[in-house]
């Protein structure tokens, strides 16, 4: 149950916000941009990462550990799935930051969730006991339009769902944004009511392109107002934060150099409830 508290006259909601990176292409910086999302949001506020790739590349990125399916075996979030409960399968990160981790062994989910006869609410059922625990719930998705992406965005919650597209500025991906957001609003009308676009983040762009001007035009004459104002630009340091990580590391600052803004801008959208779609 969600409950409701009155300061001031103004309403605020005890239940975490739903943001899911995703897009059917790899290569994007999805597990890149969640895990630094995850971070930097757990400067000020609590957050849950949830990897639902089965690569798991964000359960690597947050924890530095890359042998997952023996270091997290049978402690995922798989397992959270079928236990309809969350709880016992939450990690600590840092004093702010949880994750459930991700390995191999996700691939067998459609067939888990057929067994036990589960629908695509399964995972917002996990997440009801931890629901009010988190201020921000943030989702990593597979280069797929699977059940481990379809099952994120139909989770619902009462502070908000919403979606980020990531967007390369290959045409790969941007014939992959309109199969995504047919997606999003399939989830939406199904289960999730909620459900937003917050944006197409920009990720991966090499300055020296001359043809992202190109693609960030199509962007902007196909979905007005959709586009992040941000602009995650490739450097050097970002891709080393999966070796260094974030403690100590000396170039933590050029490395977040880009996604601070953004993270910013998300808030932004997200609490003043003006996503575009």
């Amino acid at each position: 149950m969600t409950y409701w508290i009155e300061k001031e006259k103004e309403v605020f909601i005890l239940a975490a916000k739903i943001v899911t990176f995703g897009i059917s292409k790899g290569g994007c910086s999805k597990s890149t941009s969640s895990g630094i999302t995850s971070y930097l949001l757990s400067k000020e506020e609590k957050v849950l990462a949830i990897d639902m790739d089965g690569q798991g590349n964000l359960t690597s990125f947050l924890t530095g550990e890359y042998d997952i399916c023996n270091v997290f075996e049978e402690k995922t979030i798989l397992e959270a799935i079928l236990a309809e409960d969350a709880r016992s399968y939450i990690i600590k990160i840092q004093d702010n930051l949880d994750l459930i981790p991700s390995n191999d062994f996700l691939a067998t989910l459609p067939r888990r969730m057929f067994e036990k006869g589960l629908k695509l609410d399964a995972l917002q059922k996990a997440l009801q006991p931890v629901m009010e625990d988190y201020d921000w719930i943030i989702i990593d998705t597979p280069p797929a339009l699977s059940e481990q992406t379809v099952m994120p965005l139909s989770t619902y919650s009462e502070a908000g769902s919403y979606a980020v597209v990531m967007f390369d500025g290959s045409m790969f991906a941007y014939y992959a944004i309109p199969k995504f957001l047919e997606i999003i609003e399939g989830a939406k009308e199904r289960y999730n009511p909620a459900l937003k676009t917050a944006g197409v983040l920009f990720s991966l762009i090499d300055a020296r392109a001359k043809e992202n001007e190109v693609m960030e035009e199509a962007i902007q004459e196909d979905y007005p107002g959709l586009m992040f104002n941000s602009i995650i630009r490739r450097k050097a340091s970002t891709r080393r934060l999966a070796i260094s990580g974030f403690d100590g590391n000396s170039e933590l600052k050029n490395a977040l150099e880009y996604y601070i803004p953004f993270v910013k801008e998300l808030k932004d959208r997200v609490n003043q409830k003006q996503p575009q779609r």
